[in-house]
């Protein structure tokens, strides 16, 4: 055998029984507790996917799966813990849309993209366009033509700067080409509430949230931010509001990240963990009863959808001039 040959051999070899010792190290894995950290209070949409899921992997893998509540600046604080984490395994982030538009909006202490490896995309939520009763618009059609003949006047209450709510509204203004005020609230609670109140007219908000206020009659739903029509609100014949502004989608999503140079091996054994906890039917129902629809996209999928919306986003935030005081 000739010197080369040997070397290249021997180079296979350790290759070869590198990719053995990470491929038994995915079979082993957990070995022990693993921690999710949601950058967000318990309760919200984030807290409440992260624990059915948690709870779901702890009995398929038999070790701990522990939320731990990491809140503060629109979810950076937490986010930061796992990026500077090691790259076991045993640190994770239930993360949101936010992971894609603070880059824009703050001087992040960690690289989105290369601080991260993405898991997959475990839920989405649909947000509402929603008005008060009192105002003089039954549709989407309607209240763009409101704003066009009342330029400014209209006032429209999000749950914070660069949240969803917050960018919807944004994203309706510029693909509608109007113009009307958008008022920061700090959490949903308070929007929706001066909301019902009558203070402000518009909002953007989840299906869950609103879903009381439409029933009762104190808020109109006027359409839908995501795709397709959402089957909760089918007695009330909602349309998407991209019916009427062709391109129009914006939904919220929860998605599992791990520190980056995690073993990829170890990130399939989470992806296909987690693609059959959201396939059981208590997890479809679940998610069904609280207006999130289940995700699952592959690892590679979910990095694509990261770039795009990052880019997407950053377009949205420079045309509006948001700034974060």
């Amino acid at each position: 055998m000739s010197r080369k040959t040997a070397t290249a051999v021997a180079s296979i070899a350790v290759i070869c029984g590198g990719f053995g010792l990470a491929q038994a190290q995915a079979q082993g894995y957990p070995e022990k507790a693993v921690r999710i950290v949601v950058p967000y209070a318990a309760g919200g949409g984030t807290d409440t996917v992260t624990r059915a899921l948690a709870q779901r992997m702890t009995d398929s893998l038999g070790q701990q799966f522990v939320i731990e509540n990491r809140t503060g600046a629109n979810g950076i604080i937490g986010s930061e813990i796992v990026a500077k984490a090691p790259a076991d395994g045993y640190t994770l982030l239930m993360t949101t849309n936010a992971l894609t538009t603070n880059p824009w909006l703050y001087k992040l202490p960690f690289n989105t993209l290369k601080d991260f490896a993405p898991v997959t995309m475990t839920a989405t939520a649909c947000s509402v366009l929603a008005v008060h009763p009192s105002l003089p618009a039954k549709t989407v059609k309607e209240l763009v033509a409101l704003a066009r003949a009342k330029p400014g006047q209209l006032v429209m209450s999000a749950s914070g700067a660069g949240q969803p709510s917050h960018l919807s509204g944004e994203l309706l203004k510029q693909m509608a080409k109007i113009n009307f005020l958008i008022v920061q609230y700090k959490g949903t609670g308070a929007s929706l509430s001066d909301l019902a109140g009558g203070h402000v007219m518009i909002t953007f908000s989840s299906v869950p949230g609103l879903m009381p206020l439409i029933q009762s009659g104190k808020l109109r739903a006027l359409g839908t931010s995501c795709r397709e029509r959402v089957p909760a609100l089918k007695p009330f014949n909602i349309p998407t509001v991209a019916e009427t502004l062709p391109g129009f989608e914006v939904d919220t999503w929860y998605g599992l990240m791990a520190p980056a140079k995690t073993a990829p091996t170890i990130i399939s054994r989470l992806y296909s963990e987690i693609t059959k906890a959201l396939a059981r039917e208590d997890m479809k129902k679940f998610l069904d009863a609280r207006g999130f629809d289940p995700g699952g996209n592959p690892p590679e999928q979910f990095a694509k959808q990261i770039v795009d919306e990052m880019a997407r986003w950053e377009q949205v935030i420079k045309q509006a001039g948001i700034t974060v005081q």
